[in-house]
């Protein structure tokens, strides 16, 4: 990988990889983000990724990607190669093109994609530039100058705040949930102005999940294999030890990816030797 040659497993318990990999098939993740051990959601992923191989069998090799590196990455190839990309909370990102860059990649070359918090606000703003063609569309945090930003500060911030979301009946999100309402933890204070929202609609993405304002919670992009952002936090869900439906849900769609691929390969070969044949 660019700028990190053999960079390590985000857990660390680097075993599982190999211990259950007898079980299950290894997929491999890029978390997309500026790792810090003062953002709680950061210090959260080792307890995922070991309560996702131990309770779900989903075992995840995974990857960190600075947001300062993440263009690079995408621009190499290499972000594509990954079986999931996951980004997470932290806004204000070092590289908001990095961020942006990596969402990009995922949203284009079907990769499994998982927005949270600010990857929520990432994923909007780049559909908006790089779908919707509005080349201006800014995040008021990178911002604060921006006229009339697509995502803007709330009118009542969300940091510590839990609240139910409702999703659309048919939706991904409903899916992944495996239920049409919970209740969420949330740790942000910008959100997407409702304005821009139908431009984003017209355009193909679908808003599938609202508080009980009517507020966007939830985004998804139909057609793809498996594309959700959320602006709360599922990393957050209880202790850690039983991952969020819809962290399993992007979970079960990297091993999936992986097992084609895998699947794919094999086919390839034996193709290659019977021709040799």
């Amino acid at each position: 990988m660019v700028g990190m040659t053999t960079p390590p497993p985000a857990t660390a318990s680097a075993s599982h990889a190999s211990t259950a990999s007898h079980a299950s098939p290894v997929a491999r993740i890029a978390l997309v983000g500026d790792r810090s051990p003062h953002v709680k959601s950061h210090t959260r992923i080792p307890l995922l990724l070991d309560a996702l191989a131990s309770r779900d069998g989903l075992v995840l090799d995974a990857y960190w990607i600075p947001t300062g590196d993440a263009a690079a990455e995408a621009a190499a190839g290499t972000l594509a190669r990954f079986d999931a990309v996951w980004v997470l909370p932290g806004s204000p990102y070092a590289s908001e093109a990095g961020a942006l860059a990596a969402i990009r990649v995922a949203r284009e070359e079907g990769v499994p994609f998982l927005g949270t918090c600010g990857g929520f606000q990432h994923a909007l703003l780049e559909y908006a530039r790089n779908v919707c063609g509005l080349a201006g569309a800014a995040h008021a945090e990178n911002d604060p100058g921006a006229v009339d930003p697509l995502i803007a500060p709330l009118a009542c911030s969300l940091v510590g705040h839990e609240g139910l979301v409702r999703c659309e009946p048919g939706s991904l999100a409903e899916a992944a949930l495996g239920a049409e309402r919970s209740t969420e933890r949330y740790h942000c204070s910008y959100g997407p102005a409702a304005p821009h929202l139908p431009e984003l609609t017209a355009h193909g993405l679908r808003l599938s999940g609202h508080d009980e304002d009517g507020q966007v919670r939830i985004a998804e992009l139909p057609g793809h294999p498996f594309f959700l952002a959320t602006l709360f936090q599922p990393e957050l869900h209880g202790d850690g030890s039983r991952p969020h439906p819809i962290v399993r849900a992007l979970a079960a769609a990297a091993v999936a990816r992986a097992v084609a691929d895998a699947s794919g390969r094999a086919s390839g070969l034996a193709g290659s030797g019977s021709a040799a044949r």
